[in-house]
């Protein structure tokens, strides 16, 4: 169900889908922290009372990634931070989509020097833009990015990790890239990042409208954390190269009310994040 990246389809899951658990979704990982803030006109959905069945992956095995070509003009952290230098030219599949999210966090907060194209119909149409040398890069999953082009951040290949998302500390496979958490520039600006990176811990969730019956909650639930210690499920998501770290619906309704408890002046900082970005 396209549309206005999946809030189309959170509200039709929240008030249109049955209610007896026999329907459940999956949506974009933002639309919790999108639902806490109302941010936009059309959202029609309160995160906290739909009926969390869990998540594939809490992004223990994974990293969102700002990935740079390393022929860019800039080369360092110091350099992306120059207001005189030249600019990291980002590419975005929308306005308001996490990607331009994250590139204005990245401006506004870590004070890199970054413009944003947005615009590209879609993550292939983006990997090509960068091939063909139009953007210097992107930000784009690390476990996305070994499915699709595995070859770019190995020895030789195209691209450099310059920053990583979405964790307390470093991916083991890239111990050299420092977290934004790292780069924050005071205190508040840490403690902001953390909370806005709780939805990674989210990263692939799956939810069944209000009202679910209790036991049929239960059910989905369950069927949801057996069906990701199933063997062949496992392998096939090995073979693609996807993270795999599954939390049970509670740990994610745990995170969302974690969200929700942040003090309004900093839920308003991470609103106008959000604003800026288009969400």
């Amino acid at each position: 169900m396209p549309g206005a990246g999946s809030l189309r389809g959170t509200n039709y899951l929240y008030n249109v889908a049955p209610k007896d658990g026999t329907a459940f979704g999956t949506f974009a990982r933002n639309m919790a922290m999108v639902g806490l803030l109302k941010t936009g006109q059309n959202v029609q959905f309160d995160p906290l009372k739909f009926t969390w069945v869990g998540s594939s992956s809490s992004y223990a095995n994974d990293a969102y990634l700002l990935v740079v070509r390393k022929d860019a003009k800039v080369k360092t952290i110091a350099e992306a931070r120059r207001s005189d230098g030249p600019p990291i030219i980002l590419g975005s599949t929308a306005e308001g989509a996490s990607s331009d999210a994250t590139a204005i966090l990245l401006r506004d907060w870590l004070g890199f020097n970054v413009k944003v194209i947005p615009g590209y119909t879609d993550s292939s149409v983006l990997f090509i833009a960068i091939e063909r040398g139009e953007i210097d890069g992107r930000t784009v999953g690390l476990s996305s990015l070994n499915a699709t082009k595995p070859e770019w951040l190995k020895p030789g290949g195209l691209m450099r990790a310059m920053v990583q998302f979405g964790r307390a500390t470093r991916h083991q496979d890239l111990p050299e890239v420092p977290t934004a958490r790292e780069l924050a520039r005071s205190a508040e600006d840490r403690n902001l990042i953390e909370i806005i990176e709780l939805p990674y811990a989210l990263s692939r969730p799956f939810a069944a409208p209000p009202g679910v019956p209790p036991d049929r909650a239960k059910a989905l639930q369950a069927a949801f954390l057996a069906a990701h210690r199933d063997p062949e499920f496992l392998a096939d998501a090995g073979k693609l190269g996807i993270d795999i770290s599954p939390v049970g619906g509670d740990e994610v309704r745990a995170l969302i009310e974690r969200i929700a408890k942040t003090p309004a002046e900093q839920l308003k900082r991470i609103e106008n994040l959000i604003t800026a970005a288009g969400g």
